[in-house]
């Protein structure tokens, strides 16, 4: 898509920019204002969605925060379930030859917009349903996600995405605030062929609180 057609698709939203501190730069991150308002009743009864895609997550930012400080020149990178682009943002500023991927065309549509706002590049978009992955997605040297697993059944779904586009020498990074998906995903991690190598814990201020993000390194 086009910087035109994206300026199109965020005019549909009441939207608002958020300045988020991120190894020492400002990162202005354009977002929905109230995500809330964006649920739609008709299409939680036919496929569970949720617009998940809509917030600035605490996860999201201390798993930009990891992603900054790593040197991504020659390495791809792709980030499943991007939501408005932080994270991708983060990855483009460090070099990395980014793939966004989310199950709404609208999170794409700000993921770009945020790339090209902080990166001056927009990473290049996949519309993804992780039930059904497309065959031809990586491999990748670095596959991140933030606040994912907030469904349990997600945390299988995750497991087997990562499985698939994940290199052989690559890393997963799955930053997660303990969703009722996290132990569904480790316990899914052995089945898709990975293993968790390590896990830390970041502590993240946003909205007058301070959250415990675990960040779990997953590889083959």
């Amino acid at each position: 898509m086009s910087a035109d057609d994206d300026r199109d698709t965020l005019a549909r939203f009441d939207s608002r920019t958020t300045a988020l501190e991120v190894q020492g730069e400002i990162l202005s991150i354009r977002h929905p204002a109230d995500a809330e308002s964006l649920i739609d009743a008709g299409a939680f009864a036919r496929d569970e969605r949720l617009p998940y895609w809509a917030d600035v997550w605490p996860s999201s930012l201390a798993l930009a925060r990891r992603v900054a400080a790593l040197d991504g020149r020659h390495r791809r990178l792709v980030e499943l379930g991007c939501g408005v682009g932080l994270v991708a943002a983060a990855a483009l500023r460090a070099g990395f030859d980014v793939t966004a991927t989310d199950y709404y065309e609208e999170a794409l549509a700000f993921a770009r917009a945020n790339g090209r706002a902080n990166a001056g590049r927009a990473p290049e978009t996949r519309l993804v349903d992780w039930r059904d992955p497309p065959a031809a997605l990586g491999p990748f040297d670095l596959v991140v996600a933030a606040d994912v697993l907030y469904e349990r059944p997600h945390g299988p779904l995750v497991a087997r995405l990562i499985g698939r586009v994940l290199g052989p020498a690559g890393t997963a990074l799955v930053a997660d605030p303990g969703r009722v998906g996290s132990s569904p995903f480790l316990d899914a991690l052995a089945e898709a062929g990975l293993r968790r190598r390590g896990a830390s814990v970041v502590t993240v201020a946003m909205a007058g609180r301070e959250h415990a993000i675990t960040i779990h390194e997953i590889v083959h």
